[in-house]
């Protein structure tokens, strides 16, 4: 059964906070239902909208223009490219560090530490483009 508390999400603060500082973003961590690690981008120097809509385009993906994008932490290499993808490909294994997955999705069974959850922006605050 997933599990997440407060004690773990502290664990991992510190080097969240780095990583966000890195890439010259704002976010807040935060625990939700005690099963899921969220990561919200509040503000930031990284165009995350403006990439994913690039590639979403030409995959006749769904785009988003209100400032608020979920991120799908399985598929964000298709989906991201440049900064954007850099900045997932170092935070996402650090949200999962200590996590395991033994789900077998065919015989519906599913087994993880916890779950992560990405969202760039609120549904009712949007993310902020800082320019450089």
């Amino acid at each position: 059964m997933a599990y997440m508390n407060q004690e773990m999400k502290k664990s991992l603060e510190p080097r969240v906070k780095s990583i966000l500082n890195k890439y010259g973003l704002k976010g807040s961590l935060s625990v939700r239902h005690h099963s899921t690690l969220v990561l919200t981008l509040l503000q930031g120097k990284i165009n995350f909208l403006a990439n994913y809509n690039e590639i979403a385009s030409k995959k006749n993906s769904r785009q988003f223009t209100d400032g608020y994008l979920p991120v799908n932490v399985y598929w964000y290499e298709e989906m991201f490219s440049d900064k954007a993808l850099e900045f997932f490909t170092e935070i996402i294994p650090l949200l999962n560090e200590g996590n395991h997955d033994n789900s077998d999705a065919m015989t519906d069974y599913y087994d993880v530490g916890w779950y992560v959850d990405i969202r760039v922006g609120y549904w009712n605050k949007p993310y902020k483009l800082i320019s450089e």
